[in-house]
């Protein structure tokens, strides 16, 4: 019977493998299932090419390091190891879609932890083999990138800021597989900057925030705060390019906590009066740090008509995206200069499985990096991230004209 079709549906007939309708095959459209396991939130999701989440599933981690005060790599890959199955089961289940129909398996091999990144890639090539479906290698922070395209008809190019627990990247999207590195921080991310700074607040230990991660409690304390509670001098304000620095930021927040628990007579552990303060203080350090670079972005952007003349968009993800005090002050800076922002909801800017089966489609669409035979796939705990001109920011020399500051 499959004879009589022509080649688009025999492909179809064969990737089903399985007997259907002409009505079906006429139908028929890819749908992708990811898996997301970068780092402590086992993620799957089904999604077709019209941008519908099928179904989806997640569990994070966050109790169990809350505990611990940090991300243990071997406690969070065994909780991988525990949680992945049902994962994948509840998101296949939910979809009401068998694996049989899935068009490919897409997987997060890309930067992460190393264990964690193991477990993802080891139960999909399981499923791979078992389904005989095409395998997607993804970039986890590609799929942060991509993420808005689900949500809105953006068209390339874009300007993107990603901001994380573990990374954070200006970069132009020319392409679902071409981007254009501006600046990267050069040591710790914001995320890893606002949870060290939680921790040393010893915030756990509020009773208004002891379920809240590191990140989640400087923002929710920072509302009662005053922003203008100390001063110091922004992070690599000599320095005219696009990369980033919290460490040292960081650094001066831990010196000043420790003074403060001097002169409060409190030792570590302790939560001080003036936590709020320095919650406000710290927060918006860390937000007009990333918006005096991503300013320097946009008129690097311009400058060599890298984005369109009128209208460019910044597209900001990533978990440190969803904290509302930063979108406000990243929407300043856009209105300043012409530009919309588009950031994906909370949920999808945390790690997730969404993310990845939609990465999935965007190289389904163009047929790059879809693997037929996947045997032995290789995880990268670090990895670039698209072509790096940084070099030429840092020639360009652009001086920074001053904004206008959220209050």
């Amino acid at each position: 019977m499959s004879g009589n079709l022509c080649n688009y549906c025999k492909n179809v007939w064969m990737l089903g493998k399985r007997k259907i309708s002409v009505h079906s095959v006429v139908n028929y459209q890819r749908i992708v299932l990811g898996i997301e396991t970068s780092c402590d939130d086992s993620g799957a999701a089904v999604v077709d090419e019209n941008g519908k989440i099928r179904g989806e599933a997640l569990i994070s981690q966050k109790d169990v390091h809350l505990k611990t005060g940090g991300i243990i790599p071997s406690v969070a890959q065994q909780l991988h190891k525990e949680n992945i199955d049902r994962v994948v089961n509840e998101a296949v289940l939910s979809s009401g879609i068998s694996l049989h129909e899935v068009s490919a398996i897409a997987t997060t091999v890309k930067p992460g932890l190393a264990l964690s990144l193991g477990v993802g890639v080891s139960y999909s090539l399981n499923l791979v083999k078992r389904y005989n479906k095409p395998f997607i290698p993804i970039h986890h922070m590609e799929a942060h990138a991509l993420t808005i395209r689900l949500l809105h008809k953006l068209e390339f190019p874009f300007l993107v800021l990603l901001i994380s627990g573990g990374h954070c990247i200006l970069s132009v999207a020319n392409s679902v597989s071409d981007f254009l590195l501006l600046g990267q921080s050069l040591d710790e991310s914001p995320g890893e900057a606002l949870d060290k700074v939680a921790r040393r607040l010893s915030l756990f230990k509020h009773p208004e925030c002891s379920d809240m991660s590191g990140g989640q409690s400087i923002e929710y304390l920072a509302q009662f705060g005053d922003e203008r509670f100390t001063t110091h001098s922004p992070p690599m304000a000599r320095y005219q390019d696009c990369n980033f620095s919290f460490a040292g930021l960081r650094n001066h927040y831990d010196r000043l906590i420790q003074k403060l628990e001097n002169r409060e007579g409190i030792q570590k552990q302790s939560v001080l009066s003036c936590a709020a303060h320095i919650a406000a203080s710290f927060q918006h350090s860390v937000a007009h740090h990333l918006v005096k670079r991503t300013q320097r972005a946009i008129l690097f952007c311009k400058k060599e008509k890298l984005l369109p003349s009128s209208k460019a968009s910044l597209v900001v993800s990533g978990g440190v995206a969803s904290n509302k005090y930063i979108r406000k002050v990243l929407q300043n800076l856009t209105d300043d200069m012409d530009m919309s922002l588009l950031c994906p909801p909370s949920q999808l800017c945390t790690d997730n499985g969404v993310m990845i089966a939609w990465n999935g489609i965007e190289k389904l669409r163009i047929g790059a990096g879809v693997l037929e035979n996947a045997i032995d796939i290789r995880y990268e705990p670090r990895a670039l991230f698209g072509r790096d001109i940084s070099e030429q920011v840092r020639e360009a020399a652009i001086k920074l004209p001053p904004i206008k500051f959220m209050k």
